[in-house]
């Protein structure tokens, strides 16, 4: 007891500074906090920023924003007409109506240049050399005063005169009027020359001062485009493989196909979808970005089709609303994924679509399904960074400290399984791989490996539609980012229409 005592009174006499914790409002804590999402952002900044330049400062703000935009698939197992009239009656507007009314304004403009150009004179090379003679003329007329004969008409009298005279005396005449020009040597004019002296450089001095103020070009490497060192090394071993790329002019809408969206600057909100007559949901809402992919697929009647990375459904969903296919698989990894696309069949389709039996739900790794020769169509929507999710969920965040090495090794899983899919399509048949990442390492840099590795494993023979012509009319809707892809497209977020990011790249095999 006296011990305590002593220490009480020890206390007392001896004041020992304690350092308190500040608040969790206070800016130091605060610097502290780095969550997931922040990660990611700075990730992003560091990356995307020298990859889309001056484009990544107006798509970084769209993806910050918490709301996106969508567009409406009709569910043709529904009541169709009266679906597409309540949708038009909000003020939304048909997709495909969109695409041909701006495509048939782009051709009317191709075709009134082509007249405009018909109508210029045939022979340019004239109207160049016009052009060419009256600038002289504009030039020469600058130099010499308006009082003065031009220069060029009295050369051409004063030779008219000698050749059309017969007396040679009028030549000598002409001859002593011309005064004789004195030549010197170029050493004797400089030494007549007064230099300037203060603007010679003093052979004494270092000049190589002087390269100080030389303005120096920043050598960006792989550095801007590997951000994770030797994890992406494996890129660089497709760099040097070539493939034939066709230029694609049509991007053809199932008719069936009825996709609705509202004009740029438009965020209003679809309502939540009804149930209609047969007890299914009137139409279902995804990402604007999500149905380009499905369009490049361009699904026929009676195609094959396989959807190798189905969850949660939306563009499987979407392949079977326009009654095309004669059998559709939608395939996932993990029961939960399947247990997904499952609820949105049944919110959708509930049992309509069985009696058919043209939809199947399976459960294995895409990288090792088998069935070659089988299907003419194969959606490859692998797993990505998900950049938008990253930056407004915590949640499963792939920027987790305990998934870094989960997410550098996404862009090889990603090639595992476009590399099947190429392996499975029959000859004739399309691919279309997809991600909703803005990463170039994991969208052309995939597809560069993966059609380098099918090449040199198989005596298949692949090539890459270039779609840019096929995509123009829809540049009314979606920004297509203007940055070095040398096989795919990406639709980019922005203010007007904010949704995406969405990469896709068709590849057709013809051997």
């Amino acid at each position: 007891m006296a011990f305590l005592i002593n220490r009480l009174r020890l206390g007392e006499v001896l004041k020992v500074p304690v350092r308190y914790k500040n608040p969790s409002h206070h800016w130091s804590v605060l610097k502290k906090k780095k969550t997931c999402k922040d990660k990611a952002l700075q990730h992003f900044d560091e990356f995307y920023g020298s990859v889309y330049g001056a484009e990544w400062e107006n798509i970084r703000a769209a993806l910050l924003e918490e709301k996106s935009k969508y567009v409406a698939v009709v569910n043709n197992f529904s009541d169709t007409d009266r679906i597409r009239s309540d949708l038009e009656l909000l003020g939304a507007i048909n997709l495909k109506a969109l695409y041909n009314s701006q495509r048939n304004y782009l051709n009317s403009k191709l075709e009134s240049k082509k007249e405009d150009k018909a109508s210029q004179p045939d022979n340019l090379q004239n109207v160049m050399d016009t052009l060419i003679s009256d600038s002289q003329v504009s030039e020469v007329q600058k130099i010499y005063p308006d009082d003065q004969q031009n220069l060029m008409d009295k050369l051409r009298s004063e030779n008219d005169n000698l050749s059309n005279s017969d007396d040679t005396s009028e030549l000598v005449k002409t001859e002593k009027k011309l005064k004789p020009v004195k030549m010197h040597s170029i050493e004797e004019d400089l030494n007549e020359t007064e230099l300037e002296s203060d603007r010679i450089v003093d052979p004494s001095v270092n000049v190589a001062m002087l390269y100080e103020y030389v303005p120096a070009t920043k050598i960006k490497g792989l550095n801007d485009w590997v951000l994770e060192s030797d994890h992406y090394a494996f890129y660089n071993k497709g760099g040097d493989f070539k493939v034939d790329i066709v230029k694609e002019s049509n991007l053809p809408f199932p008719e069936h196909l009825h996709v609705y969206t509202f004009e740029p600057n438009n965020m209003y909100r679809f309502p939540s979808p009804k149930k209609g007559s047969t007890d299914v949901l009137d139409y279902f809402l995804f990402d604007g970005a999500s149905i380009l992919p499905i369009l490049a697929l361009d699904i026929q009647a009676g195609d094959i089709v396989l959807d190798m990375c189905a969850a949660p459904g939306g563009k499987t969903l979407a392949i079977f609303q326009t009654l095309m296919p004669r059998i559709l698989v939608a395939n996932d990894l993990m029961e939960s994924r399947v247990n997904r696309i499952n609820n949105i069949i049944q919110q959708y389709l509930a049992n309509l679509y069985e009696t058919e039996k043209v939809l199947y739900v399976t459960e294995q790794d895409a990288r090792y399904i088998d069935d070659k020769d089988i299907y003419n169509k194969i959606l490859v929507d692998v797993p990505c960074t998900t950049d938008r999710h990253v930056l407004h969920s915590d949640d499963n965040n792939l920027f987790k400290p305990s998934r870094l090495k989960e997410r550098l090794k996404i862009p090889e899983k990603q090639s595992e399984i476009l590399i099947n899919a190429l392996k499975l399509i029959t000859v004739g048949g399309t691919v279309v791989y997809a991600t909703c990442s803005l990463s170039p390492i994991q969208n052309d840099g995939v597809v560069q490996v993966a059609l380098k590795k099918i090449w040199e494993e198989t005596d298949s023979v692949m090539i890459v539609k270039d779609m840019s012509e096929a995509l123009r009319p829809l540049e009314y809707m979606y920004k297509f980012a203007k940055i070095e892809l040398k096989y795919g497209h990406i639709a980019v977020p922005t203010a007007a229409n904010n949704w995406g990011p969405m990469y896709f790249c068709k590849i057709q095999r013809v051997r």
